[in-house]
C-alpha cells in the first residue's frame, strides 16, 4: 500500500515511516522545516528495503493552498495514495489562565486544522478510489491534561473530526479512525513525565509498561488493511481511569 505520514522526519513518525518500509508499503511523508532529517530518514528507509518507494515532502500543513499541491503532487508520482496517517502535532505547555493566544492558534493550527485541510484534499482521491484509511494520531490528553489545554483540545478535536468523516464517507469504502497513545518510550510525552508519573502508568496500565513505537506501527498497518474495513469512526471509548489504556481505535465497531 502507499501510505503518507505527517511529520515523518523524527520521533513517532519516523519510526512509523521506518515500520512501514520494513513491511513492504511504499511512503511518502512530509515535514516541516528539518531538511536534513528528512533525507536521514530516507538514506534509513534505503537500508532497510531499497526496492520501496519512499518520498519526503515540505509542506506547512496549515497552508490550504500547500496542502492541495503537495497532496497532487504525492498522488502524481506515486500513482496512488491509500493510507493517510495524521501523526504530525506541537505542544505548548500551559495554563488556561496563562496560555497565550499565539501558542493556542499554532496548537489547533498544526494539530486540528491541518488534518482536516489533508482529509479534505484526499477525499476525493479516496472517493474515486472507493477506498481510503484515514489514521489520526491522538492522546489521552483528549480527556482534559493539567498544564496542556491547547494540546488536549486540539487532539479531543481529531476524534470529532474523524467520526464526521467516518459517518460521511463510511458507505464508500473510507474508514477514520484515532488512536489515543498514552506513555510512549523514546515520546516526548515520557521524555517530561515525572518518575512518579511513569511509575503510576506502570501499576494501572494493564501492559505494566510503557508503550513502544512498534506498537503504533502495528496499530495503524491494522488500521490500514482489508481486514479493519468495518472498524469506522463513531464515538470514542471512554477508560474508567485516566492512566488505563496506552493505546487504543477510538470509534472501533465490531
Amino acid at each position: 500500500m502507499n501510505f503518507l505520514v505527517t511529520g515523518g522526519s523524527r520521533g513517532l513518525g519516523r519510526q512509523l515511516v521506518l515500520d512501514l518500509v520494513a513491511s513492504g508499503h511504499n511512503v511518502a511523508f512530509t515535514y516541516r522545516s528539518d531538511t536534513k532529517a528528512a533525507s536521514t530518514v530516507r538514506m534509513e528507509t534505503k537500508d532497510l528495503a531499497s526496492e520501496q518507494e519512499v518520498r519526503a515532502f515540505c509542506l506547512d500543513r496549515c497552508d490550504a493552498a500547500a496542502v492541495d499541491r503537495v497532496t497532487a503532487e504525492i498522488i502524481d508520482v506515486m500513482d496512488t495514495v491509500e493510507v493517510l496517517v495524521n501523526n504530525a502535532a506541537i505542544n505548548r505547555n500551559g495554563l488556561v489562565i496563562n496560555l497565550e493566544d499565539e501558542s493556542w492558534n499554532e496548537m489547533l493550527d498544526t494539530n486540528l486544522t491541518g488534518p482536516f485541510l489533508l482529509c479534505r484534499s484526499l477525499l476525493p482521491h479516496f472517493l474515486g478510489a472507493r477506498r481510503g484509511r484515514i489514521v489520526h494520531i491522538s492522546s489521552i490528553a483528549m480527556h482534559g491534561a493539567a498544564g496542556q489545554v491547547g494540546y488536549a483540545a486540539s487532539k479531543a478535536g481529531l476524534v470529532g473530526l474523524s467520526g464526521t468523516i467516518a459517518r460521511e464517507y463510511g458507505r464508500r469504502g473510507i474508514t477514520s479512525n484515532v488512536l489515543a497513545l498514552g506513555l510512549l518510550e523514546g515520546g516526548i510525552a515520557a521524555s517530561d513525565a515525572s518518575e512518579d508519573m511513569k511509575t503510576d502508568w506502570r501499576r494501572l496500565c494493564p501492559a505494566g509498561r510503557e508503550g513502544k513505537f512498534a506498537d503504533v506501527s502495528g496499530a495503524v498497518m491494522f488500521l490500514a488493511s482489508d481486514g479493519a474495513a468495518f472498524i469506522n469512526g463513531q464515538r470514542r471509548l471512554r477508560p474508567r481511569r485516566r492512566w488505563n489504556c496506552g493505546l487504543f481505535a477510538t470509534g472501533a465497531r465490531f
